[in-house]
């Protein structure tokens, strides 16, 4: 006879009753639907689901407080008093902690604690199916291929402590990636969108983008490394602004370690990154970017995520305002050592100015110039200036008075995304969009195309 599997709730409650420790409890419930396709054809589809348990046990020890943390994948309760025996265990004989700090208090939320987790299955792309099957008929017939997939994880996070402090959420990521090629796989073009839901995802329209970007690779364009005018489509943007933002870490800055340190051991912060009225942000409950609203942390890095900061509620930050650095990441114990306001990290992030054009309007007033329509294999280069090198793929095509002329090799690019802040020249309408390289780790994004006058492409490369 199976195992009833026991209720998530019951397993926080359980791990809380056996705790000799002041004790965090975090479950996290997760069910996975995906699709993918190539050339042309449906190949696989699937279903997963797991369960995750992580005690973070806290304990005094000599010379200060320290902290264990265990994750496992749990689904009946006999596992928990070993679990969290061992990550006391783990805590006591540890050292002491830099972010110590009390747990978290309880305080009003009004979340559903005893709701069950949210799921997902197949049936989610039940309106995404036809659609696909419709786009492969006609690619087909253009004698183009695509490939792809589309992916749906709903988890849902429970997490309670020894203070009382029950919490529950539920976060959707969906993201759905298209990428068209020629038969013989010399021209190729992606686009991506990030969703929720996928109630908001126009395969048709997606398609018709990537045809139109493979049908300019018919003109074939070689130029040479260089700086050129640049329009980067939101994607793109997303994938430098959140290097900026991870990067973002205040007690990095005040120790004279990233970009972002000012001198005699203070950072930027109150300082002009950019020309134009821009404003990076980031806000748990912006619809369409909806996320975890409190912190959820297995571990600690020592001054941005701390897991003593488990349960605390996350707010709308700005981080920076009119162009001006206001805030950086910080836990509550940098912040309580530095006398600054706590600033913990969100999994989402905006990007916006008063610009009102689409990608298209700003191609159409475009002189001449670069349509950049994917990064990928981003490195940093040097923390000092957040200098990153990476390269171009799925499309760089030339503009010329207004029209897109042909496709241009690829090439590998060195620049700084908070140097480009203060270079930008035009900003368009911002937009909910996924980045390339940073997708399997960030998907909560809304960002606005942008023109910059001297992108540096420092290389040719001979990447497809």
């Amino acid at each position: 006879m199976a195992t009833k599997q026991v209720s998530v709730q019951d397993l926080v409650e359980q791990a809380l009753a056996v705790a000799t420790l002041p004790t965090t409890v975090i479950v996290r419930e997760t069910t996975e639907a995906n699709l993918r396709w190539a050339a042309n054809e449906l190949t696989t589809n699937g279903q997963m689901a797991s369960r995750s348990l992580t005690v973070v046990s806290i304990a005094e020890v000599k010379g200060g407080t320290a902290v264990g943390t265990l994750s496992r994948e749990v689904s009946e309760a006999a596992a928990v008093p070993g679990l969290v025996a061992a990550a006391e265990q783990l805590a006591r004989s540890g050292g002491p902690a830099e972010d110590a700090m009390p747990l978290i208090e309880d305080y009003p939320h009004g979340d559903p604690w005893q709701d069950p987790p949210a799921t997902t299955d197949i049936t989610v792309f039940a309106d995404l199916a036809p659609a696909l099957g419709a786009a492969f008929q006609s690619a087909a017939e253009l004698g183009n291929l695509l490939f792809g997939f589309a992916e749906h994880i709903v988890t849902t996070v429970y997490l309670g402590n020894s203070n009382g402090l029950r919490r529950r959420a539920v976060e959707p990521t969906g993201r759905f990636e298209l990428n068209a090629k020629s038969p013989d796989f010399a021209d190729s073009a992606w686009v991506g969108a990030s969703t929720r839901d996928f109630s908001d995802v126009d395969v048709t329209a997606l398609h018709r983008t990537v045809t139109t970007r493979l049908g300019w690779s018919a003109n074939r364009i070689d130029l040479p490394a260089g700086r050129y005018e640049a329009l980067l489509p939101p994607s793109a943007v997303a994938d430098l602004m959140i290097y900026a933002y991870w990067t973002a870490n205040a007690r990095d800055a005040e120790e004279g370690r990233n970009v972002f340190a000012g001198p005699e051991g203070t950072s930027r912060i109150g300082d002009q990154l950019a020309a134009l009225p821009i404003t990076l942000s980031s806000d748990p409950m912006r619809p369409g970017l909806e996320c975890v609203p409190f912190v959820v942390a297995e571990s600690s890095d020592g001054s941005t995520t701390s897991a003593f900061d488990n349960g605390m509620p996350l707010a709308a930050t700005d981080w920076i305002v009119e162009g001006k650095l206001v805030q950086l990441r910080r836990n509550r114990a940098w912040a309580t050592k530095t006398n600054a306001p706590v600033a913990a990290p969100v999994d989402n992030l905006i990007m916006a100015a008063d610009g009102n054009r689409s990608l298209q309007e700003m191609i159409g007033s475009t002189t001449r110039g670069l349509l950049l329509t994917c990064l990928w294999y981003i490195r940093e280069v040097d923390p000092e200036r957040l200098l990153l090198t990476g390269l171009t793929r799925d499309g760089v095509y030339l503009v010329e008075n207004g029209e897109v002329t042909g496709a241009v090799n690829n090439f590998r690019f060195n620049e700084s995304p908070v140097e480009l802040l203060q270079r930008i020249t035009e900003v368009g309408v911002a937009e909910q969009t996924l980045p390339r390289e940073w997708s399997d780790f960030f998907t909560r994004t809304a960002m606005p195309p942008v023109r910059v006058p001297d992108f540096n492409m420092s290389t040719v490369s001979q990447a497809s």
